[in-house]
């Protein structure tokens, strides 16, 4: 499988987890330059906040 984590050059948001008892992670890009990302799986909630709202108000440009 090819790697799949989130680049401005392909955007997106990856969420996952390490094995059925580890933390959760997630983490993502925006073809403005934008990115984050967590390995705490309490976390990742809000970060998938913070994608969608960023998403949501971005225009897409680089800076």
């Amino acid at each position: 499988m090819s790697d799949l984590t989130p680049t401005p050059d392909f955007p997106g948001i990856r969420i996952g987890k390490e094995g059925p008892y580890g933390p959760a992670y997630a983490d993502y890009a925006c073809r403005c330059g934008q990115s984050a990302g967590t390995t705490n799986g309490g976390s990742v909630e809000a970060l998938v906040d913070e994608y969608t709202d960023h998403k949501n108000a971005c225009q897409g440009r680089r800076a």
